[in-house]
């Protein structure tokens, strides 16, 4: 059953219910739906690690609540954006913050595997993704967590998304997890996304990371910019 489902005799409260609270201080507002994956440190980083110079059209591949829209429109109010997500309850969620914000955008509900039919070939200048880190033979939490952190189509088909929406030298930005990071690397290789710049994020230096930011771009040329880590907690706080 939904989350969105009421009991016998019950009526499901209004969205205005739900919590809300700015992505950051004066920032977009964020209403937090149940059956969403909630808001998580790994799409605030990325929000701050993908570039907007330049960009006109964004799309964001599994766009849930609408985090990464919500953040680069904040920064850049005049971008026109699209999502898509196969969770209705997320399209919904996605579609009523960017109202909230007086926002608007071309938000989808379907598959990632069909973005062939469902946008236009080469139409975007940015594409972005928190996709999920986990393997579809991954055994991970159910609902709407497990879903947002365990593939429900693979790393390959979502490289080819975002190879289908870009045109030549538009970029791809992610957060993935750093296990992962050769496969990462090779299925953007393999659709003609070039990867270009990689941050590793890290809470200090005495430990592995837990998340790479990384940016690829269709038709680049050979070189990776490895940039600085990071961190996410001071020397004090280790």
């Amino acid at each position: 059953m939904s989350s969105f489902a009421a009991g016998p005799g019950a009526s499901a409260p209004g969205p205005e219910l739900y919590p809300t609270d700015h992505l950051w201080p004066d920032g977009p507002l964020y209403r937090a739906y149940p059956g969403v994956f909630p808001l998580s440190s790994d799409s605030a980083w990325l929000g701050d690690f993908i570039r907007l110079k330049g960009a006109k059209t964004v799309c964001d591949l599994g766009c849930g609540g609408g985090t990464l829209l919500l953040q680069v429109l904040g920064r850049k109010p005049g971008l026109s954006v699209s999502g898509i997500d196969i969770l209705p309850q997320a399209v919904r969620a996605a579609r009523d913050n960017l109202s909230l914000n007086g926002f608007s955008g071309d938000i989808l509900c379907g598959d990632i595997r069909s973005c062939d039919t469902l946008f236009r070939r080469s139409a975007y200048d940015l594409v972005v993704s928190n996709p999920p880190y986990f393997p579809q033979s991954s055994d991970q939490a159910e609902g709407a967590r497990g879903i947002a952190r365990t593939e429900s189509c693979s790393l390959n088909d979502l490289c080819l998304a975002a190879a289908h929406l870009l045109h030549p030298g538009g970029r791809f930005c992610l957060v993935f997890t750093p296990g992962r990071l050769s496969e990462l690397f090779c299925a953007l290789s393999h659709v003609g996304l070039e990867p270009k710049r990689l941050r590793l994020v890290m809470k200090n230096a005495d430990v592995p990371p837990c998340a790479a930011l990384v940016e690829s771009i269709s038709g680049g040329g050979v070189g990776l910019d490895i940039q600085p880590p990071l961190f996410t907690h001071s020397a004090k706080e280790t």
